[in-house]
């Protein structure tokens, strides 16, 4: 059953400063995690819970437009709805002292920040997986995020990757939504011209999953070969690499029309990395090897 938050109004005439070290209500600020013009992400620690949290605190200016708290609240009934165990769960919502807070578990680190490092193919591989499953299980709630970039996936222990940031996600209702938002890198033809739709998310999706493999970011207009590509066919088997080109054609009507489709289409995939010969050129080795000894 999906977690329902009440957000409460509390005295909104004080607010007073935030510093690492200062408390809002249970949570004690460690540490500041990250900022984006909209909001502050701090590490934090629940002094009742003795657990690690992340707290996203908007700029005091958004809360106090109506239309901008009607989009905060929209983030907090969304998230809480979407249960899933690659998508991040809202553990709080509420004003503290004059200040509207989100409280998640604390990961360790972005998956923008995962991949400045080397990662195993098989461990892309799987984070591929997870990272499909969270949008797929988005969309089938009817769920658009239109933000899915690295940044937006963060880690856990034991490679758990898992979805966040729904701060612009809509409720797909058939309708068009005339809105560009979201971050150009990642984004969509169609999203960038006001006219998101799942498949803008697939793209997106796609894009992030390409990176991880080829090491590049390609620039629209995405024509193949894109950059990256030769590393990419190295790595891949040609399956894999052409259900990534499908998330990312550049034509919406070509890709795989939500997430759904393209985990149904993933899972048909049973070998996604190329095979390496490593055994047949060891036993090679070794009867060679042998051969030179009854020679000797």
């Amino acid at each position: 059953m999906a977690v329902s938050f009440k957000i409460f109004f509390g005295d909104r005439k004080v607010v007073r400063g935030l510093r690492i070290g200062s408390r809002l209500d249970k949570y004690r600020l460690v540490k500041k995690l990250g900022y984006g013009g909209f909001a502050t992400v701090y590490a934090a620690l629940d002094q009742i819970e003795n657990r690690q949290v992340a707290i996203k605190v908007p700029e005091e200016k958004f809360v106090a437009d109506a239309g901008s708290l009607e989009d905060l609240q929209r983030e907090v009934r969304i998230m809480a709805k979407l249960e899933h165990e690659h998508i991040v769960p809202l553990k709080d919502a509420r004003f503290i002292d004059g200040r509207f807070v989100m409280v998640f578990p604390l990961g360790q680190e972005s998956l923008a920040c995962r991949m400045q490092r080397r990662l195993a193919h098989q461990t892309a591989i799987e984070f591929a997986h997870q990272m499909v499953a969270s949008v797929a299980f988005a969309h089938s709630n009817k769920v658009l995020h239109r933000d899915v970039k690295p940044e937006n996936f963060i880690l856990y222990p034991n490679n758990q990757l898992k979805l966040t940031d729904f701060g612009l996600a809509r409720i797909q209702s058939g309708r068009a939504n005339q809105s560009a938002s979201g971050t150009l890198a990642y984004m969509a033809p169609e999203q960038a011209m006001g006219r998101p739709t799942f498949r803008s998310d697939v793209f997106s999706l796609g894009l992030v999953i390409y990176r991880m493999f080829s090491g590049q970011l390609p620039e629209y207009p995405f024509e193949w070969p894109l950059p990256g590509a030769t590393r990419a066919r190295r790595i891949l088997a040609p399956e894999f690499l052409d259900w990534i080109r499908k998330a990312i054609d550049p034509v919406p009507s070509k890709r795989f029309r939500d997430a759904v489709a393209m985990q149904n289409a993933l899972a048909q995939i049973r070998q996604p990395l190329k095979t390496v010969r490593r055994k047949a050129t060891a036993s090679a080795t070794s009867r060679r090897s042998t051969r030179q000894r009854k020679a000797a």
